[in-house]
């Protein structure tokens, strides 16, 4: 996930990701109702100031968990500072990427790829690493933003995925975006 060309979103304007607007626009629970279950686990990879995460804790309840995993010291912060102290701690761990690799090995039942896929350089290490921890009847949402991502751009993110095994079945609809739900081609 090297972030040499600064195509990171820097942790400044964290609070333009998590506001009322954009909940009004791009629910969390809307987008994500349909994919993830009580129980699950759960990777959001680039969690930001954790727009998607507490909704995603309250979906997968008491058994499940999410992991909140972003590039930046300073995302995870502003997330930890917004469940410490709630029944929600539990349900969330904070992991911090290294530049070039997400770092996990807990196997994953969903994982959301919310506005962050164009910014990682090595997309093809990126859905690697996925794939690898994907369990066999796993998703993943990619969402990308067409303000940044052409549909050309898209096209090949898409194409990438599918040469490590990823297949798209489905796009659903979500507001200013361009979508995919990713499954195992093994399955």
């Amino acid at each position: 996930m090297n972030n040499e060309n600064m195509r990171i979103c820097p942790v400044e304007i964290a609070g333009s990701l998590d506001s009322k607007v954009r909940r009004w626009v791009q629910n969390p629970n809307k987008i994500l109702k349909r994919y993830i279950k009580e129980g699950m686990t759960i990777l959001e990879l680039g969690c930001g100031p954790g727009f998607f995460t507490i909704d995603i804790a309250q979906m997968v309840g008491n058994s499940g968990q999410v992991i909140a995993a972003d590039l930046q010291e300073g995302m995870l912060e502003k997330l930890r500072n917004k469940i410490k102290g709630t029944n929600l701690e539990d349900r969330i761990i904070l992991h911090k990427c290294d530049e070039d690799k997400i770092g996990i090995s807990e196997d994953v039942d969903f994982v959301l790829l919310f506005y962050m896929v164009h910014e990682v350089i090595d997309k093809e290490s990126l859905f690697h690493e996925i794939k690898s921890i994907l369990k066999p009847d796993g998703q993943v949402l990619i969402v990308e933003p067409p303000i940044h991502v052409s549909k050309k751009e898209f096209e090949n993110t898409i194409k990438i995925a599918n040469n490590v095994g990823l297949s798209i079945v489905e796009k659903p609809k979500i507001l200013f975006s361009k979508t995919g739900i990713l499954k195992n081609n093994a399955v």
